[in-house]
């Protein structure tokens, strides 16, 4: 089977995958996240991300994929993970958007810094002296307790590897949201057959009486 290196940017992962995956497919193979609703196809989108290198490797752009960047423009290279396919091996970069829940939680990394900065400010000189001193402290233990901690980190990278399985959307759902253009042969071959069985049908039949 022809396969695909494929190299996660943003999240500093890479890997191996199948020629004919999906580009939202192979991120979860990773246990990388990509915001996508796929019971709600009306709506736009979310899962775009952006071919960095190897953009000739994938399927053409779809039906979907052109009707959202004609409303909402396309940045270079941007296609949809759910809609772009893997058709050749070779080399692949992606570089991800940031999902709504990274989004929320940077958010609120920097309301919580802000409010401490303002905090310390309005402080005293002694305390803001006495808040230096434990945050020294409170580092120096971090360093102490990482040294310690250092081995499990092999268990940590092992676990990444399998988050993928906790990431896996219902299959049927999947499926129903894949381009049309990649189902089109099947359909029509499948259509053929049906015909041709009606026509045999007809030819075989006993005649009356």
């Amino acid at each position: 089977m022809a396969e695909v290196s494929i190299n996660f940017e943003r999240e500093k992962r890479e890997g191996i995958v199948p020629v004919g995956t999906y580009l939202f497919d192979a991120a979860g193979r990773f246990g990388i996240r990509i915001d996508h609703d796929f019971e709600n196809e009306s709506a736009d989108h979310s899962c775009s991300v952006v071919v960095q290198t190897g953009s000739q490797l994938l399927s053409p752009l779809t039906k979907i994929e052109r009707e959202q960047f004609a409303r909402s423009g396309r940045r270079t290279n941007e296609r949809l993970a759910c809609q772009a396919k893997i058709d050749k091996p070779g080399e692949i970069i992606i570089m991800t958007d940031e999902t709504k829940k990274e989004s929320e939680e940077k958010g609120e990394t920097t309301d919580a810094n802000e409010r401490f900065r303002k905090e310390f400010e309005d402080m005293p000189l002694e305390k803001k002296i006495a808040n230096l001193l434990q945050l020294e402290f409170m580092a120096f233990g971090e360093t102490v307790s990482f040294v310690f901690n250092s081995p499990y980190k092999i268990f940590d990278k092992m676990m990444d590897v399998m988050a993928e399985f906790g990431l896996k959307k219902d299959e049927e759902a999947k499926k129903a949201g894949r381009p049309e253009e990649h189902d089109a042969k099947p359909r029509a071959a499948a259509k053929d057959a049906k015909t041709d069985g009606s026509v045999t049908g007809g030819q075989d039949a006993p005649a009356a009486g």
